[in-house]
């Protein structure tokens, strides 16, 4: 009894340990049901999209930038495609060192290489892949396919590069395209859902000319590509796609070849030149010299290039023709002449006696070494250039009557140009003076700083660009335009050109018989004044007037004596100039920096330009070769046709 009694209590006890286990397991398959009808039922879309999303993956399709012609369409910007070899740090499975290693056995990796690569690699993201080396060679293509196996992470990709075939020709009016910064993907963030949407994918942006002014014409629209993909990541086929849209092709107005001829007349000399077409404001010629190469950029400049740039006493990089403020020197006087007509405060047949120098408290000013000029009329003022004219004439007229009829011709404002990055300079008056200074003392106006307004000195300093606008529209009897750089853009698919308007044009209301005043007195520079040896013989009849601008301040008993000081502390050369006179096709500023006299150095650059504008003709090799080495005032050589001169043009 006790032995059944025991066997009995043990199948109790296994009983309920059978139904304890199969509650558990019908807990379980319970719990494993409620998930499956949830996972199935509940989030069946969700997790539909989700797996797709792992099968697939959406790959923009960056647009092949646009083109950037000269007005004769010539290319001065396009597109390359090449191979790179590209490492996304995130992805490999060992050290970024020990990869670099093993890959400099198969493809060449140069330390300039690597040095680029870390910088990129500060400046991207770990997902993001990175360039190591670009342009492979079929070779070089070829031996990593081969090995690809051994280095995960690493790949071979496909692209477009962009590239400047002139090199450093025209290249602050182009600019170049560079890797976006974190400074720019901020930018980027704050546009727009479409914008942003754009760059997806791209790495590069413009950065400085037309390549930035007229980015969102250039960049074109992005695409997508709907891939399916391995487990491992890799493409397997292409399910749906969206092609990108290229890039709009933007046509200057610029002439390459001339702006080729004043790039080469310049030689190793500073300066900045801008050429305008007086009846409508276009640009024929923006030169900033010294250039640089904007190929130096496009992968990511090295240290050694950009230390070269960047700290170069020459300043390569900075846009002088732009950005670049100077004095106008004499080349003022023609402005202060017409000033006085349109003022009433002198008329042009008063006559100033000039001895030689002016006093006004206490102060002597110079004029020419204390030579005198005698009787001078408004005429003879601007022909023979008289500084003793224009220092009575600024006292006359006072700092704030000066600022108001300078002002519309467009010193010291923003002309407008349609590339960014240009600055104001000064056209001083009392007000500004207030506002540009903190001292009492300093902020207020004295008198004798007036005298030195009328020959372009004292606090006066403008832009190239500035003084050309000025020169156009003197030139255009008074009707003056905004200065246009892009002439028209056109697209990428269907060739079809928009011309871009340009503002309306403003007539300054001048009276006319003024203007004939100081155009006339303009001619008679180029006959018989200041820049007439330059001129002579020249086929078609031009006006102008020289100056000299101080770069830095001579002491009132000191005399100024160019070889007895650094060349950076010269004067500086200016003309401003229109051809033809009795109908300007091209109105010129030049300066050459720290040249000395303006007939000398700058005005033979202007004759240049305007024999290949106005008749088509182009200095001999001769001529070229001594411009090269800085005798642009040497005799005019043999010319010969434009139209027979070679392109592209052979190197110097």
């Amino acid at each position: 009894m006790t032995a059944m009694r025991h066997v009995e209590a043990d199948l109790n006890k296994f009983r309920a340990r059978v139904f304890v286990l199969m509650g558990l397991m019908l807990a379980c398959f319970t719990l494993l049901a409620v998930r499956l009808v949830y996972l199935q039922v509940v989030r069946h879309d969700d997790l539909l999209a989700q797996a797709e999303s792992n099968r697939t993956a959406i790959v923009p399709v960056v647009p092949n930038r646009g083109l950037i012609l000269d007005r004769n369409g010539i290319v001065l910007a396009t597109n390359y495609s090449a191979y790179t070899l590209e490492i996304t740090p995130a992805k490999l499975s060992g050290s970024l060192e020990d990869t670099l290693e093993a890959l400099s056995q198969v493809v060449d990796i140069s330390a300039r290489d690597k040095r680029r690569f870390k910088k990129l690699r500060e400046e991207s993201k770990s997902l993001q892949s990175i360039p190591i080396r670009t342009r492979l060679s079929d070779a070089e293509v070829a031996r990593f396919a081969a090995q690809r196996f051994r280095f995960p992470g690493v790949d071979i990709k496909a692209r477009l590069f962009r590239q400047y075939p002139w090199g450093e020709l025209a290249s602050h009016v182009v600019g170049y395209i560079g890797r976006i910064n974190q400074t720019e993907k901020n930018a980027i963030e704050e546009w727009d859902d479409d914008d942003q949407a754009n760059y997806r994918g791209t790495e590069y942006i413009g950065k400085l000319g037309v390549e930035q002014s007229f980015e969102k014409q250039l960049h074109g629209i992005t695409g997508v590509e709907e891939v399916e993909t391995s487990a491992g990541g890799r493409a397997v086929r292409k399910l749906d796609s969206q092609p990108s849209t290229p890039g709009n092709t933007v046509v200057l107005t610029l002439d390459i070849k001339l702006q080729h001829l004043v790039e080469t007349l310049f030689g190793d000399r500073r300066g900045a030149l801008v050429a305008l077409d007086p009846k409508t404001g276009q640009v024929l010629a923006f030169v900033s010299k010294p250039t640089f190469d904007p190929n130096l950029f496009v992968e990511g400049i090295d240290s050694e290039n950009w230390q070269l740039l960047n700290e170069s006493i020459d300043k390569p990089l900075l846009n002088r023709a732009l950005r670049g403020t100077y004095p106008p020197g004499s080349t003022y006087k023609p402005f202060m002449a017409l000033a006085a007509l349109q003022s009433g405060k002198r008329s042009a047949s008063a006559v100033i006696n000039d001895a030689g120098s002016w006093t006004f408290g206490g102060h002597t000013f110079r004029s020419h070494g204390d030579t005198g000029l005698g009787a001078v009329d408004m005429y003879r003022s601007i022909v023979v250039s008289s500084n003793v004219y224009y220092y009575s004439l600024a006292n006359e007229m006072g700092v704030d009557l000066i600022h108001d009829y300078m002002k519309p011709l467009g010193f010291g404002q923003i002309t407008g140009i349609d590339i960014q990055g240009e600055v104001r300079g000064v056209l001083p008056s009392t007000e500004w003076k207030r506002k540009a200074y903190k001292k009492p003392e300093q902020r207020k106006w004295y008198a004798g700083e007036t005298i030195s307004l009328g020959i372009g000195q004292g606090y006066n300093t403008f832009t190239m660009l500035q003084l050309a606008h000025a020169t156009a529209t003197l030139a255009n009897n008074g009707i003056k335009h905004k200065p246009q750089l892009v002439m028209a853009t056109q697209d990428a698919m269907s060739r079809e050109r928009t011309l871009l308007p340009n503002a309306p044009p403003q007539d300054l209301g001048y009276a006319k018989e003024h203007v004939e005043v100081v155009r006339k007195a303009l001619v008679g520079v180029t006959v018989q004044g200041t820049s007439a040896r330059v001129f002579a013989g020249a086929p078609y009849v031009s006006a102008g007037k020289t100056g000299t601008a101080q770069a830095v301040t001579i002491g009132q008993k000191d005399k100024y004596d160019a070889r007895k000081m650094e060349e950076h502390q010269r004067d500086h050369a200016l003309y401003m100039a229109f051809a033809p006179a009795e109908n300007p096709q091209i109105a010129v500023a030049v300066v050459v920096e720290n040249a000395g006299f303006g007939a000398e150095h700058a005005a033979p650059i202007a004759r240049r330009v305007f024999d290949y504008w106005v008749s088509g003709l182009y200095p001999s090799e001769e001529d070229l070769a001594a411009a090269r080495v800085g005798r642009a005032g040497a005799p005019m050589g043999k010319q010969r046709p434009a139209a027979e001169v070679a392109w592209p043009p052979a190197k110097p």
